[in-house]
């Protein structure tokens, strides 16, 4: 099979790598430091757009799914913040307003957001419901012809500036449903960003709802679970290539600084310990991007693909903390000093084993499908 890159995947990449390296990368460290949005990258990543990379015209491109993970790679080798805050908006922040939204809220919410000019998230997660979507306990009611959701949520990304907010709530004991709730709504109460070790620019809260009332229904009611699937795949190739990113910086960072650095009159390159920290990286990385490759192709032919997104996300996400470890042992000292990237990467890569579905679920469901 060819994985070759085509004439467009090609260009997307060197479009977004150039951005990356001259707007991101010398804003990275500050937006580490000094957590905040990042508005002004977010609007100029919008007007590449690579908001609408993954839907039709006339509001995206269409793009294939290499060719957006391609542009999520390159922004998350220069800001794994960044990148974490975009692919939000890109994918499951907006999936559902674009699938079922319709004339005036089409117009007003989606066009926006995907110009990078309004903002929207996505809420699943529970304090007592992660992985377990049935242990969610929002609910909402219908009274009057309108919904109303009550709840709490948590780890919302990008919540403390979000102008929209896609909801999963119950609406029956074994029944999901999609609710779109709008920034300024009666009863929705967003709380201060968390403090993380890592993707500190990518801004995090908690998110409750008393008695909040939603905009609309988005789909039909129950359905929520099967909406879900259809992106679930997706969601994890893009975790893998947010790690693959985080990795590619870590390894390149680690390769430079050993050509470099001397010891014993040679580059610590020479030593034997240093080449078998090299070759594991490189190794781990490429493997990673074989399985995301593959998996995206898979994908695009509408072949069955739950099993080799979870492998894709698994091991680059895996691949990329072991990647930033060696990378942080490579340059010793240095890789613990904050002068240096690599102890950022180190932080970042954390992420990328917690979204998308952290390693255990991961490998449980890929069980489970071996046995079928």
């Amino acid at each position: 099979m060819d994985f070759s890159l085509s004439d467009e995947q090609r260009a997307t990449q060197e479009t977004f790598r150039r951005f990356a390296e001259r707007e991101v990368k010398p804003q990275a460290r500050d937006l580490d430091e000094n957590p905040r949005f990042p508005s002004e990258l977010f609007k100029q990543i919008g007007a590449l757009g690579f908001f609408g990379m993954r839907y039709p015209a006339p509001e995206g491109s269409g793009a294939d799914l290499l060719c957006y993970l391609l542009a999520v790679e390159e922004i998350a080798a220069a800001s794994l913040s960044l990148a974490a805050a975009c692919t939000m908006q890109s994918l499951m922040g907006t999936y559902f307003v674009h699938k079922f939204a319709t004339g005036e809220l089409r117009q007003r919410l989606l066009a926006p957001a995907l110009r990078g000019e309004k903002i929207g998230t996505i809420c699943m997660t529970e304090p007592d419901a992660g992985s377990d979507l049935f242990a969610m306990r929002t609910r909402a009611e219908q009274r009057a012809g309108h919904w109303y959701l009550t709840g709490q949520k948590t780890w919302i990304t990008s919540a403390p500036v979000a102008d929209f907010f896609t909801v999963f709530a119950r609406t029956g004991e074994k029944e999901l449903s999609v609710f779109l709730v709008e920034k300024g709504a009666a009863g929705l109460i967003v709380g201060r960003p968390i403090e993380k070790l890592g993707v500190r620019a990518s801004l995090t809260s908690e998110v409750a709802f008393d008695e909040a009332a939603a905009t609309c229904l988005l789909g039909e009611p129950g359905k929520g679970t099967g909406y879900l699937r259809e992106i679930l795949g997706e969601v994890r190739l893009v975790t893998a290539a947010l790690a693959l990113g985080v990795g590619r910086a870590a390894f390149q960072e680690a390769l430079v600084y050993a050509q470099q650095r001397k010891q014993f009159g040679q580059p610590i390159a020479k030593f034997q310990a240093v080449q078998i920290h090299l070759a594991d990286m490189a190794v781990e990385l490429e493997a990673a991007r074989h399985l995301v490759e593959w998996a995206a192709w898979r994908s695009e032919q509408k072949l069955p693909n739950d099993d080799q997104a979870s492998m894709a996300k698994l091991h680059a996400s895996e691949a990329a903390h072991l990647v930033c470890d060696r990378a942080a042992r490579v340059l010793a000292s240095y890789g613990f000093a904050n002068d240096y990237p690599v102890q950022r990467y180190l932080r970042d890569a954390r992420f990328t084993l917690i979204g998308g579905g952290t390693s255990e679920i991961l490998k449980i469901n890929i069980a489970k499908g071996l046995a079928q």
